[in-house]
């Protein structure tokens, strides 16, 4: 389902050079994104989590998921690793979703850098339908928790960016639905509309939804 540039290997292989490297990830686009108005939201969501998220991580060597669709291992270290990534438990149980999350953390935690490379380009084909969209969201939700607790003790080696990255993206979606939830109580049991917490929430989505259309066209 995706398709690399011609020059994708060299790119990712010129950072491979650092023996320090254990991983490399190119620049993710939504093959599809002239197909509906998901697809295109999901091309923008893309080129924020590579631009954005991955550019930044990157300034530190710990890009936190190299992406399967388009990504590079060093072999011996893969070698190192493979039984842990072939045998994936999770609280006990065998665990088969967000591999590339996985094997990234397995990376770090071997104590390999880990790299954003945006010349690097694929074109993904991404759902064109909400139900699938929510599912592959949910998946994905799944591996960042699980695997954000397996790095925790990772995080005190990082860069401090790093940690307040992390506590953002896993503490930021639970607060706006708690958020949410509270704003709804207020209204069931008072009566008045919490005009304050949907403005706010709202004001601040429309910030970042405009500035990331504008930066990624």
């Amino acid at each position: 389902d995706t398709e690399i540039d011609s020059d994708v290997v060299s790119k990712l292989v010129r950072k491979m050079q650092d023996p320090a490297v254990g991983a490399a990830m190119g620049q993710l686009k939504a093959s599809n994104r002239n197909d509906s108005w998901l697809t295109r939201l999901i091309d923008m969501e893309y080129w924020l989590a590579c631009n954005e998220e991955r550019a930044a991580q990157t300034r530190f060597g710990a890009v936190m998921c190299c992406c399967g669709p388009c990504a590079m291992y060093r072999r011996s270290a893969l070698l190192l690793l493979l039984e842990q990534y072939e045998t994936q438990f999770f609280r006990g149980k065998p665990s088969d979703f967000g591999e590339d999350r996985h094997l990234t953390i397995l990376m770090l935690k071997a104590g390999f850098r880990t790299e954003y490379v945006p010349e690097a380009i694929a074109a993904t084909m991404v759902p064109d339908t909400l139900l699938p969209y929510l599912r592959q969201q949910l998946r994905w939700a799944r591996s960042t928790y699980r695997d954000t607790l397996l790095g925790l003790h990772l995080l005190p080696g990082l860069d401090r960016y790093l940690t307040l990255d992390v506590v953002g993206q896993n503490l930021g979606p639970l607060l706006l639905a708690i958020s949410s939830i509270a704003a709804l109580a207020q209204l069931a049991l008072t009566g008045t509309v919490p005009w304050w917490t949907g403005l706010t929430i709202i004001a601040m989505t429309m910030i970042r939804c405009s500035v990331a259309a504008v930066r990624a066209g």
